[in-house]
C-alpha cells in the first residue's frame, strides 16, 4: 500500500481528496468521505493511526532498541510514582498515629470522669 501525504497541497487544493487519499487502495470505506478540510479531528485521528503503525513497525524491526527507549521514557514516571506512594504511606501512618493519640486521650478523659462520679 503506497503512503501518500495527508496534507499534500497542490495549487491550494488537496492532492488526494483529504482523508480518502491517505492510503491508496484503502479498504476502509468510512475514510472515503473527504471531510478532512472541515473535520480536523478526523485528520488528527488518521495521523495517530499512521504514528501507531510506525511504532509497531519500529518495535518489530528493532525490539531491543524499542524496549530500551520505552523503559528510559517511563523511568521518571516510575520514580515519581514511587516517591508519591512513599509520601502517601507516611501521611497515612501519621494520620493513624494521630487517631490513636486522640482515642487514647478520649479513653483517659472517660476514665477520669468515671472516677469522679
Amino acid at each position: 500500500m503506497e503512503r501518500l501525504p495527508l496534507f499534500g497541497k497542490v495549487g491550494g487544493a488537496l492532492k488526494q481528496g483529504g482523508a480518502a487519499g491517505y492510503y491508496r487502495g484503502c479498504k476502509h470505506k468510512f475514510l472515503h468521505f473527504g471531510l478532512s478540510e472541515s473535520w480536523p479531528l478526523l485528520s488528527s485521528m488518521i495521523d495517530v493511526r499512521a504514528w501507531a503503525e510506525y511504532v509497531v513497525e519500529w518495535a518489530a524491526k528493532d525490539p531491543y532498541g524499542f524496549l530500551t527507549t520505552v523503559i528510559l521514557a517511563l523511568t521518571p514516571l516510575f520514580i515519581a510514582s514511587a516517591l508519591l506512594s512513599w509520601k502517601l504511606a507516611k501521611m497515612i501512618e501519621a494520620r493513624d498515629r494521630e487517631q490513636k493519640k486522640k482515642q487514647k486521650r478520649q479513653e483517659n478523659i472517660n476514665k477520669a470522669k468515671r472516677k469522679k462520679e
